[in-house]
């Protein structure tokens, strides 16, 4: 919940607090409360990009701090919602109204989340590959 502008400032205090009280925890990373938006119309959105970004800093945060991601938490639907501006399809704000139905939070659509969880896939087979070249 850092927020993609942030989480390069906060990330790292936090991750050498925890190590220094010798605990054991869980890191999560929940990308999409610290990225979200409130259009000129007032909708409240999530730009994908920033999503992506905020997940891709906190694997690489956590490496180079000698931690590990070890969840994530998406909000997102098997539906072909329009609730997060971008992705493949390139959704911008005028999309919004085609298919907002969240009552809550905008959610990912099926193909922003495929996108998501191929990104993880990928920034989670780096980290092994790297993890195994340094033992």
């Amino acid at each position: 919940r850092l927020g993609s502008e942030r989480i390069a400032e906060l990330l790292p205090p936090l991750i050498e607090a925890v190590r220094s009280t010798g605990k054991t925890v869980l890191w999560s990373c929940d990308p999409m409360h610290g990225n979200t938006r409130t259009t000129a119309e007032g909708i409240k959105t999530r730009q994908f990009e920033e999503i992506l970004s905020e997940l891709d800093q906190a694997f690489d945060l956590h490496a180079a701090h000698g931690s590990r991601l070890g969840g994530v938490h998406i909000e997102l639907t098997g539906e072909d919602v329009t609730e997060c501006v971008g992705g493949a399809r390139r959704l911008d704000e005028s999309d919004l109204k085609r298919a907002y139905r969240s009552q809550l939070d905008p959610r990912l659509n099926y193909e922003q989340a495929l996108e998501t969880a191929l990104f993880i896939a990928g920034k989670m087979r780096q980290g092994n590959s790297a993890q195994a070249a340094s033992s």
